[in-house]
């Protein structure tokens, strides 16, 4: 395995984080004490008053109270004004406020215009140093890139020649390291030293903690670019480009404040084009097209030839499916930087977090065809390779990526991921090609081969689709592994995730015992490679998500998610999506069970339509999506009904369907049971409270806690009765079991536990505890089926399999006897000579002569004297080779 660095502890060595102090003005001549005073109001942020005290003074000549002046009403996106001052300020011409001008001609997209004045400042003005970095950006960012690096590079000349670098000086040398940096990674940690030599030399200059901040998100550091950031708004609470650089790693790190955030800047500079921009791609990530539109028409009429406003405008129109505004926005972007790289980036950004991953690639792979050096875009082309099954191709451009921006966590731990494949193994359905580890794979391909190819042939007959195959279908027995692969990332709550014809999932050894249904995970992301690819993925993400719990709860019996309390108690106080709005549930939660609730809620209104419009109405819905239509128009086609009409139909459906629980539920005392009551309170409260759901719950689970057990029943069945579909780990049926088992009503115990994994298919023990009671019932058939439904949940308990093959071999089951032998053998037991013996004798029971063979002959390889295997080859040998009895089993694999 390679060894990878990635180059994340640089910046401990930084002053950067020390905290941003509020000074008091520094002493001078009366000139210089009101300029003081004045960068002190625009340092607190009050901009008016700067503003007028600036003016006053600049009316006197002062050049650097007009820069003042020009930099404050830029700051605040009064860029007329702005202009209007510098121009009267400098009716001489003179350069000393060239480079302001030229600041506000370039915030507007006159670049030409900007180049000039620069090129006029760094000629004779006394912020020449500071023109210089003006000039070399803006010819970096219209593609002239040997030009702008040897900008640049005169930088560390600069650096070098001269002591008396002022702050603002400093921090243009620091910004010219930090571009140099995307050519040689190690001059970033120059460019944040040198930055902190700003800091030093003035305290007072947020200018300079906001680069700071803006590097450390740069280098995937949202950490420490929060606590930058949040540093200066203590010092200015209405600094755009500190609550800009907030709100971007609010996003960076998945929080949902950061729209809020980004409008507050919005607020103070409502011309701040990449806040609009940003609040643009918020929408887009909820699919509010109009909504990102509006934003980025409002960027694009403070410049009309801003590139990231005009990517962010193509990817809109692609999304719309409108060819020709696409293309219109796409040659106004390259227009002004024809090798502008970040174009297809942010194209394949956005068209991946839309699940459009071949588009991704595509657009991705344009953006290093622009730019050799596009580190970011080699990122995204091996990512969007690996998302659609090229493996070695998407490994090969994410080393490239990561040579050059070694950073990047994504692209290290991607890759550190890919390193360990070599421990995975390949195994081939019909459809599918399943990654398992090979530590798992001999056991897991017995379960995962025959259920995945069951899902395929079950939902292309739903569907009348069937997408190419095979499938590939790769599961980890490290959930990090999972989130890296998913994320790049470590941390991700999901179970599982379909790229269309490449998912990956959480092996059940990646959580705890019964913490998951493997089985239920795995249909449902089967299910969205129907749905992706029958919507040409453009289905939202509500939607799939909804169909794909929906299909779980029509495959089998208790799978897919049931309504809780919690969810129940979440709708009663509003807190639940509307349909029109659900998306922002799963995109936007504004609390930790939302994302849950939402999956439940949305499989919710497929159950709907499928009940009132029909089955055809879903797959309708799909095939409307992937012709580009909206979610308005695929509602009025398929539905005949506005989204707002549905809204109201659903939520009469969610009070119809609920209305015995949500009437259980209204209970004044329900936060006194979250805190504990104590059993004597409850029993008065429960004789009270007869129709109070969680009051009867609580009674009889207390009850049995103090195994009181009889008088527990009449609370439990009337709990169960108030809300028979809740069937969670602490239903009324858990309990009811538990106490109808204890009196010894075995009849009852499984009649309740039976309920309850019929709803919920998830709850390991109670299937455990069924097949128990139901062998002292002596049911052995139900026994061996509540034990096979156990291993959907957690298949790697020998006991269990031992259990259940024994019962199979009762039933005459032979071909369900021999997969649970070889269950038993893939697990390793350590007597595996006995395994394999056990596994032959089931073969040679089910007439299955020629693997009963080959079976006890590796048995006898472990074990030559083992008499019982001995014994087992001579049946073997007498009753003939076998050539006609390999049809009653599963081969051996």
């Amino acid at each position: 395995m390679s060894t990878r660095c990635c180059i994340a502890a640089w910046w401990l060595l930084s002053g950067a984080g020390a905290v941003v102090a509020a000074t008091a003005l520094a002493p001078g001549t009366a000139l210089a004490q009101s300029r003081s005073e004045a960068d002190q109001l625009v340092r607190v942020g009050e901009y008016d008053d700067a503003i007028r005290a600036y003016r006053r003074m600049a009316r006197t000549g002062d050049v650097v109270a007009g820069r003042g002046l020009v930099r404050t009403l830029m700051e605040v996106g009064r860029y007329d004004d702005a202009e209007k001052e510098a121009r009267a300020l400098n009716e001489a011409q003179s350069p000393q406020l060239s480079n302001v001008l030229g600041d506000v001609l370039y915030h507007r997209g006159r670049i030409d215009g900007a180049e000039q004045l620069y090129q006029a400042a760094i000629r004779g003005a006394s912020d020449s140093v500071v023109a210089r970095l003006n000039l070399a950006i803006l010819q970096y960012e219209r593609g002239e890139r040997d030009l702008a690096f040897d900008g640049f590079d005169h930088f560390i000349d600069i650096y070098n020649v001269r002591a008396d670098l002022s702050a603002k000086e400093l921090t243009a040398v620091a910004t010219a390291a930090r571009y140099l940096g995307t050519r040689n990674a190690e001059l970033s940690k120059d460019a944040l030293r040198v930055f902190d030599e700003a800091a030093a030399a003035d305290p007072d200059e947020l200018e300079t903690k906001v680069r700071i901040g803006e590097l450390f998100l740069e280098k995937y550091q949202s950490g420490d670019a929060t606590t930058t950031f949040e540093e200066i708004l203590a010092v200015n609470p209405s600094h755009p480009p500190a609550l800009l650089g907030l709100a971007r790693t609010q996003h960076f790190d998945g929080s949902t404040e950061a729209m809020a955030t980004v409008r507050k800047s919005l607020e103070v500079n409502p011309n701040l084009i990449p806040a609009r921009v940003l609040l643009a791609r918020l929408h887009l990530e909820t699919e509010g097209y109009d909504r990102a539109l509006a934003e980025v028409e409002r960027a694009l009429e403070v410049d009309s030839s801003s590139p990231e406003a005009l990517a962010t405008l193509a990817a809109i129109r692609f999304l719309q499916g409108d060819d020709e505004q696409f293309e219109a926005a796409r040659l106004r972007a390259l227009a002004r930087n024809p090798a502008y790289a970040d174009f297809y980036n942010t194209l394949a950004e956005v068209t991946a977090r839309n699940r459009l991953y071949s588009e991704a690639l595509a657009f991705a792979k344009q953006a290093v065809a622009l730019d050799s050096q596009s580190w970011r875009g080699y990122g995204l082309v091996g990512m969007n390779q690996l998302r659609t099954g090229a493996v070695e191709l998407g490994r090969a451009n994410l080393e490239v990526s990561f040579a050059g921006d070694p950073f990047n966590p994504w692209t290290k731990n991607t890759l550190d991921l890919l390193d360990t494949f070599s421990n995975y193994t390949s195994v081939h359905s019909k459809h599918f090609e399943l990654v398992l580890h090979q530590d798992e794979s001999s056991l897991m391909q017995i379960y995962m081969a025959g259920l995945a190819d069951e899902a395929y042939e079950t939902l292309a007959k739903r569907y009348d689709h069937r997408p190419a195959t095979p499938i590939r279908l790769e599961v980890y027995p490290r959930h990090a592994d999972f989130s890296v692969r998913t994320v790049g990332l470590a941390g991700l709550g999901a179970l599982g995730v379909s790229f269309g014809n490449v998912l990956a999932m959480d092996s059940p050894s990646a959580r705890q015992v019964g913490d998951f249904h493997w089985g239920s995970t795995l249909w449902h992301e089967v299910a969205h490679t129907f749905h992706l690819t029958l919507s040409n993925f453009r289905v939202p993400r509500w939607f799939t998500e909804g169909l794909a719990v929906f299909e779980e709860r029509r495959a089998h019996l208790g799978w897919g998610a049931d309504p809780s309390v919690p969810f129940l108690m979440a709708y009663m106080d509003g807190r639940l999506n509307k349909v029109s709005e659900l998306n922002n549930g799963f995109v936007r939660p504004e609390y930790p069970q939302q994302v849950v609730f939402s999956y439940y809620l949305a499989s919710l209104v497929c159950e709907l339509i499928q009940r009132d419009w029909g089955d055809q109405a879903l797959v309708d819905i799909l095939r409307a999506y992937g012709e580009g239509q909206s979610t308005p128009q695929v509602f009025q086609t398929v539905l005949d009904m506005e989204p707002r009409e549905f809204d109201r139909t659903f939520d009469r459906y969610m009070r119809e369907r609920f209305t015995g629980p949500l009437t259980a539920l209204r209970s004044p005392h329900l936060s006194d049971l979250r805190e504990g009551v104590e059993l004597s309170a409850l029993i008065p409260l429960a004789a009270e409270r007869e129709q109070d759901f969680p009051v009867q719950l609580e009674t009889g689970r207390a009850m049995v806690r103090a195994e009181r057990f009889e008088e527990a029943i009449p609370y439990l069945e009337r709990a169960e009765s108030l809300f028979p579909e809740y069937a969670g780990a602490e239903s009324p049926y858990w309990y009811l079991g538990v106490a109808y088992r204890a009196t010894g009503d075995l009849e009852q115990a499984a009649a309740k536990l039976t309920a309850l994994t019929a709803i919920n298919a998830d709850h390991y023990r109670a299937h455990l505890e069924l097949s128990e009671v139901l062998l002292q019932l002596g049911d052995e058939q139900r026994a061996a089926e509540s034990l096979d439904a156990a291993l959907f949940v957690y298949p790697f308990d020998m006991d269990v399999h031992v259990g259940l093959a024994e019962l199979y071999v009762g039933l005459g089951d032979w071909r369900g006897a021999i997969r649970e032998r070889r269950a038993v053998v893939a697990l390793d037991p350590v007597d595996r000579a006995e395994a394999e013996y056990q596994l032959a004798l089931v073969y040679f029971q089910a007439g299955d002569l020629r693997q009963a063979r080959r079976v006890v002959l590796r048995a006898l390889e472990r074990a030559p004297n083992f008499e019982k295997a001995l014994d087992l080859l001579l049946n073997v040998r007498s009753r003939g080779t076998g050539e006609d009895g390999g049809d009653r089993g599963d081969s051996e694999q």
